[in-house]
């Protein structure tokens, strides 16, 4: 398998050099020359084939011949080593629970996946990679717990300072060793434009081997394909599922289309926003345009200009009529966020947490004109991590997992800096 840049101006890759570089050198998003195709009768049979092998055959053409077969179903059998069950809150409502993971995202798989396959690649290299990775919340805890400790390599995690639940902010700034956090004065977006300008920095990546951990790299934007593949293997239902995407830089919906574009039977896919509604305005004016974030209680979400767009409307080679068949968004606002975090608490006693709630709103607006047809919401991180929003609203104290109570208790460790480039550049040359 080769990658091509979106951006039409480098030269094709494998997927060891997509990995490494994260971004393509003209500045554009890696994308597979094609997208592998499932059979009908193994979608058929998922029942009785194991995660392992699913998550394999769904990634093994994707990597090519550089990562060896035995390697390669180590690193998937350790990526999805914790449960991602599928649960029935109600009637025609689903949750499939991505937050069984180390840091309680979605983001876990991704990051981990990535993290081994870099740390594979870094082992044939004497220089010393470092990621370089921008975080609207839980993808900086994933990182972080991700390559923890991986030979080779540092990390070096941008975050908007105050835009993170506080849970999240521990996750990120507290494993030290080759994780670095810098708290960034500004938002998500002002994180990712420091990010890409430093990608684009010829200066600085002579002197330093950057790659990026964001889900513009294809080592964390593609294994999250196997969410959905594991949703089609737990579901009894007779008819396809609707599925409805919690979306902040759209590279989880993304995956779920290539899933479907391989052959996966999905009736409709929903792009669930917040206030940060660039999509879904594209899908109703035609026009692109981003804007400045603005912060919610759905932060992970807070994205103006998200970057995986840009894979969608490859899929569908920038046809909107076929794009518009299977793929629409929906808005909702904080308000109707803790409203429904509330009545499906009171009412159906299952607890999401805010980005959970944006993408249940997302799926009841489309019931509601389709009752005949049964949906999935991704419950993209546990409602811990916004125990500031959840608690109140339901009146109630959410019993702390294990696996983050450690590092609640650790103190926080993160360089504070501007929101300009030239902070970032200072930092990373001076290290």
């Amino acid at each position: 398998m080769n990658y091509y840049s979106l951006n039409h101006q480098s030269p094709i890759t494998d997927f060891r050099n997509a990995t490494i570089q994260g971004q393509a050198p003209d500045g554009g998003l890696y994308f597979p020359e094609n997208i592998p195709q499932k059979g009908r009768d193994w979608i058929g049979n998922l029942k009785n084939i194991s995660r392992e092998e699913i998550a394999f055959q769904v990634i093994r053409p994707f990597t090519g011949n550089t990562i060896p077969e035995d390697i390669l179903w180590k690193i998937v059998a350790e990526t999805i080593d914790f449960p991602i069950p599928l649960k029935k809150i109600h009637d025609n409502y689903y949750s499939l629970e991505l937050f069984h993971g180390p840091t309680l995202a979605f983001k876990d798989i991704g990051a981990r996946f990535m993290s081994r396959c870099l740390g594979y690649f870094a082992r044939e290299r004497s220089e010393k990679v470092t990621v370089l990775v921008a975080t609207s919340g839980d993808t900086g805890g994933a990182v972080a717990s991700g390559f923890h400790n991986v030979e080779g390599v540092d990390v070096v995690i941008l975050y908007p300072s105050g835009k993170v639940s506080s849970v999240q902010e521990k996750q990120l700034t507290t494993f030290g060793g080759n994780i670095h956090a810098l708290e960034v004065n500004g938002n998500f977006d002002d994180c990712q434009q420091m990010v890409k300008q430093a990608f684009s920095d010829r200066a600085l990546t002579e002197k330093i081997f950057l790659t990026s951990a964001n889900s513009i790299n294809v080592a964390r934007w593609l294994p999250q394909q196997f969410y959905y593949f594991f949703a089609l293997q737990q579901w009894t239902e007779s008819e396809p599922p609707v599925i409805s995407v919690p979306s902040g830089n759209f590279g989880n919906i993304c995956a779920g289309i290539m899933a479907w574009k391989a052959g996966l039977p999905v009736k409709h896919f929903i792009a669930a926003c917040n206030a940060n509604d660039v999509v879904p305005k594209f899908m109703e004016t035609g026009k692109y345009e981003p804007q400045k974030a603005v912060a919610t209680i759905s932060n992970a979400m807070d994205v103006g200009n998200p970057s995986n767009f840009v894979r969608i409307l490859e899929i569908f080679q920038n046809q909107s009529t076929e794009l518009k068949a299977i793929f629409s968004s929906h808005t909702t606002s904080d308000e109707q966020t803790k409203k429904l975090i509330s009545d499906v608490f009171n009412q159906h006693s299952y607890l999401l947490d805010p980005h959970g709630a944006v993408g249940y709103d997302a799926l009841h607006d489309w019931i509601s004109g389709h009752p005949d047809e049964k949906g999935i919401v991704l419950e993209t991180a546990h409602p811990i991590k916004f125990l500031d929003v959840v608690e109140p609203v339901i009146g109630q104290t959410i019993p702390v997992p294990e696996s983050i109570a450690e590092s609640m208790q650790k103190e926080k460790a993160a360089t504070p800096v501007s929101n300009n480039y030239a902070a970032l550049k200072e930092y990373l040359l001076s290290r």
